[in-house]
């Protein structure tokens, strides 16, 4: 078993089979139970290692409309790649935009003839292409300052595209650098130092069967406010005959005593007792190694430095709970 396991991986298991009742042949007389090397199947999780929930949106209509309504939370919630692309595209399509009207502008008054006398007043000086045009706008937008080149007073419709420009420029950079600044200042990074234990376990505490896993956080930094809580995730069948493929059951880590308000400046073990109220309750050590559910541990908190609400799921990179329970036999309770 340990040859096979090591040739083909942890992604196959053996089975036993033998030709009576089930239609299989023996290859030679004598020959015992025959094995088959067979796949594994993978029962995918609703939460990913990265904190992703595997839930994939259909049948709702105008979505891009919905997610364009709310443009800022759109532009916050997407990859770090695609805002670094609509902020530099953004920013050059307003440029050059700009840059054009001026040209457009000098174009017309015929600033750009190079031959005039010389108590002639352009609108905007020295501007004779749309380079110079550009550079113009930028020593505008910047504010850096007026040299070389500078609007004049002979120019209303220069002064009211001055006017738009100022506007305009202050409405991109707020709406832009304000989405940049919230994208930075989000604690995903944060939850890199709060840990779950890779294991979780049953035994008793206290004399009470308890479901027990432990959190700690790595940072000297507190944690303000921090409340945990847990979901059970698993299909069920209500008395009427509906299905519920992803029913979702709160487990009780403290509520009526505060137990889930965690003060977390050292590893805490969190605590599920397995009483009439569990959705354990009914399950023995054998039929929960068959039994199809996902534990969800969602750790709430204040970050102490920057106040900002961080939210830490148990499968979030480099927080590790549940993949099987270790549970420990006792004498006062048969069934484990």
């Amino acid at each position: 078993m340990s040859a096979l396991r090591r040739k083909f991986g942890d992604d196959y298991q053996v089975v036993t089979t033998s030709s009576s009742g089930s239609g299989l042949q023996p290859q030679g007389p004598g020959q015992g139970p025959q094995q088959q090397l067979v796949p594994k199947k993978k029962r995918q999780r609703f939460v990913d290692k990265n904190g992703r929930c595997n839930v994939q949106h259909g049948n709702l209509g105008s979505e891009t409309s919905r997610y364009l309504s709310d443009l800022f939370t759109t532009l916050v919630d997407l990859k770090w790649r695609w805002n670094l692309f609509i902020f530099i595209l953004t920013y050059t399509v307003a440029w050059l935009f700009m840059a054009s009207m001026w040209w457009v502008i000098a174009y017309t008054r015929g600033d750009l003839n190079k031959a005039h006398v010389g108590n002639y007043t352009p609108c905007v000086a020295n501007v004779y292409n749309f380079p110079s045009a550009f550079l113009f706008f930028i020593e505008t937008e910047a504010t850096i300052g007026y040299g070389y080149r500078y609007i004049t007073d002979k120019c209303p419709e220069g002064i009211i595209l001055f006017l738009f420009q100022s506007i305009l420029g202050s409405i991109v950079d707020a709406f832009l650098i304000g989405c940049m600044f919230i994208k930075m200042s989000q604690p995903k990074k944060r939850a890199e130092t709060l840990m779950f234990s890779e294991h979780a376990v049953i035994s008793m505490r206290d004399g009470k069967l308890t479901l027990m896993f432990r959190v700690g956080n790595l940072r000297n930094s507190h944690m303000v406010s921090a409340q945990i809580r847990c979901k059970l995730l698993k299909s069920r069948q209500t008395p009427e005959g509906e299905f519920l493929p992803l029913d979702q059951l709160e487990l009780d880590v403290g509520f009526s005593t505060g137990a889930d308000q965690l003060f977390l400046v050292s590893p805490l073990t969190i605590c599920h007792v397995i009483d009439a109220k569990s959705p354990f309750y009914d399950l023995s050590q054998r039929s929960m190694q068959t039994e199809q559910f996902e534990i969800v541990v969602i750790l709430e908190g204040i970050v102490e430095t920057t106040g900002k609400i961080i939210t830490l799921t148990d499968h979030g990179q480099n927080q590790r709970l549940v993949d099987q329970l270790r549970c420990y036999r006792s004498n006062s309770d048969e069934r484990w």
